[in-house]
This record gives structure tokens, sequence and C-alpha cells, in this order.
């Protein structure tokens, strides 16, 4: 069973949302001009990146990750180059666990974009290579999580977002 047998359908998802305080998280965020455009600090990559809506809530939720779930900044990696059908994509963001494999993969989507099925296609197909046991998308008001199951050939929304095992 590959990833790319198994289809995510959005259908009826909105009522396992998961709830995130995400701008609550705003004032840890650093900013800063560069050449006349505003740029944030990317604590992942230690380098100024431009502000965009959508580089916005990856920040957001990066720092969310870290300090509400106790995820090991190190083991985020941001932009990461995924090879899919022969084509080099990046994903948005990648958790890996503490043995290194892929762990969670993350979607983010600007504030004004609705999370569709689309994303949840877009997230599925840079899932192809990695099988990773969690996916994730937001775009800072919606988010939604799934375990995924490639054995059976499921799939099941779960309400939070997935404890990062230390052991």
């Amino acid at each position: 069973m590959t990833a790319a047998n198994l289809i995510i359908v959005c259908l009826s998802y909105n009522r396992l949302m998961i709830e995130l305080e995400l701008l609550s998280l705003k004032d840890r965020l650093r900013f800063k001009s560069i050449e006349n455009r505003t740029h944030l600090w990317d604590i992942v990559r230690k380098k100024w990146i431009r502000v965009a809506p959508e580089e916005l809530v990856r920040q957001l939720l990066i720092h969310y990750l870290i300090l509400h779930e106790s995820y090991p900044k190190g083991l985020i990696k941001v932009e990461k180059k995924l090879k899919v059908h022969q084509l080099v994509k990046r994903c948005d963001v990648l958790v890996l666990d503490k043995q290194g494999s892929p762990f969670l993969l993350i979607e983010c989507k600007a504030p004004h974009i609705n999370i569709s099925q689309s994303v949840f296609d877009q997230v599925a197909m840079y899932n192809i290579s990695l099988e990773v046991p969690y996916l994730l998308v937001s775009n800072g008001s919606q988010t939604f999580c799934c375990l995924m199951n490639y054995e059976n050939k499921s799939y099941q929304y779960i309400k939070r977002i997935p404890e990062f095992i230390f052991e």
C-alpha cells in the first residue's frame, strides 16, 4: 500500500477542526524591515524571511509546536525538498521523530485560503514519498490533522495535534 493509493476526503471534516490560538503567539515573532519590506525571523532556518500571509501561519504554527506541544526545534524542517513523480517539490513543514524518520507533514495556507479538497490533495501528493503517520493542514484559523493507516488503506481525523514521543 502506498500513499498514492490513499486519497484523503475532506467531507464533513469541520466538526473535527482543531482549535489553536495561534494569534496569541504573534508577540513571540520578531519583525524587521529590510529594504523597505517587512521580514520575520525564522527560528528553524535561523534567517530573516519576507513576510507573506502563508509564512506568518507557518511561523505561528512552528512556535505553537515548540511552545505548547514540546516538539524539538531541531527535528522541525522547513521547506524540505521532496521528490514527487520525478518533480522536486517543497513541503511547508516536516517534523521528524527521534530516530529522524518523518512523523508529521504540515501544509500551511494563507488565512484567506479555505481548507478545501485541493489542500488535502496537495499534502497527500507530498506524502507519496514519505508515508508519514500524521498529516496536518492549517490556514491559521482552520486546522485539521489525520492519522494515516497505510496497512488498512484508511485514515482518521483526530481532534488534536499528535503528541511528540521522546522515549
